[in-house]
């Protein structure tokens, strides 16, 4: 249920559209809107990159954690 709202909390306040980041993630806009509708979950990989894109952790997509910012690398 988390993710969902994140995903679409984090597309606007990016000021992109679903086509806009679906052509991002090199998926159908469709296949974008059913992540936000939840009824559809992103592979493992773009999660990483949706993390990676918004500067955020995947537990923050998750929503695992509230903290936005990522965590650090050893």
């Amino acid at each position: 249920m988390q993710l969902k709202l994140r995903l679409l909390d984090l597309r606007k306040e990016n000021k992109l559209l679903q086509r806009e980041l679906a052509e991002i993630l090199k998926v159908a806009q469709q296949t974008y809107a059913r992540y936000e509708q939840g009824s559809a979950e992103p592979p493992i990989a773009t999660f990483v990159y949706l993390a990676s894109f918004y500067g955020t952790s995947v537990d923050y997509l998750l929503g695992l954690t509230s903290v936005r910012t990522p965590y650090g690398r050893e």
